[in-house]
């Protein structure tokens, strides 16, 4: 088999893989730190309340965080053979279909993987799922900009993306580069929205008090700056520690105030994409 014939052999099985997904949609930051793994989280939880089929897929190569959220660090991914190939189960927890890179990979080790190995190691796990019939796909990315971007983009035909930034400055340049580079012409993916992640703080016991630490309004401004839509601003809280901790994300509450931003930032991504 050559070159060419590789490359279509390739292509039809990512085409195949998605083929019964609606909508593929990325959750991206220009930084690490800023809780976008949260964001995917519980946006996939939220949609799945809502009563849409959904999966995530956790593609950050540099610190994959779905198995901790989900405390499902331990599990064992089946696999099935259909039509003499191998293909991945992937867990389902909240109503949450789940795939990792974390899960091939021992807790302390780091992955050392070069662009094209990882971006070659990504496009197998995800295209040898078996997602079946989906209305959402989101992909919890790695921070900036590189080849597992480009990849998810672009071979596997990505709807649109949404981007997560804290207030503070330090913050707000690396996500602007980040939209830059999906809005580049090259990869032209639409950009749902930016959600300003750790807003503000706010006490359990003082609910009404809102505490700026990390500035105040910096991902607003941005959004106002590129024409975006700030789609929702979410304080940092205890809970939201105290449940990604504990492996039961903070949108499982449906009480919470916590749970409402997300549910509300579900509601306008579902209407910006029917």
């Amino acid at each position: 088999m050559n070159i060419f014939e590789k490359k279509k052999e390739k292509e039809e099985k990512i085409k195949k893989s998605i083929s019964k997904i609606k909508h593929l949609v990325a959750v991206g930051s220009g930084k690490g730190g800023v809780g976008k793994s949260t964001v995917a989280v519980n946006l996939a939880i939220s949609l799945a309340k809502k009563g849409f089929k959904v999966g995530l897929a956790d593609v950050d190569i540099y610190g994959p965080s779905i198995p901790t959220l989900f405390n499902i660090e331990n599990q064992e991914i089946i696999g099935k053979e259909i039509d003499e190939k191998f293909y991945f189960e992937p867990i389902e927890k909240f109503g949450v279909k789940l795939i990792s890179i974390g899960f091939f990979v021992e807790k302390p080790s780091a992955l050392i993987w070069r662009g094209v190995m990882a971006s070659n190691a990504i496009t197998q796990l995800l295209s040898e799922t078996l997602w079946g019939e989906l209305d959402y796909l989101i992909f919890d990315m790695p921070p900036g900009t590189g080849d597992i971007q480009i990849t998810i983009a672009k071979e596997f035909y990505l709807n649109a993306v949404l981007f997560v930034s804290t207030p503070q400055e330090l913050a707000i340049a690396d996500v602007r580069r980040a939209i830059n580079m999906f809005q580049n012409k090259d990869v032209n993916v639409e950009i749902l929205g930016l959600v300003e992640n750790m807003a503000y703080f706010t006490p359990k016991e003082l609910p009404n008090n809102k505490y700026y630490i990390f500035g105040k309004e910096g991902t607003k401004k941005l959004a106002k700056e590129l024409n975006l839509e700030l789609l929702e601003q979410i304080p940092i809280t205890e809970d939201i520690s105290l449940t990604n901790d504990s492996g039961n994300p903070i949108s499982l509450d449906n009480d919470s105030l916590e749970a409402q931003h997300f549910m509300s930032l579900a509601t306008k991504i579902n209407n910006k994409l029917k």
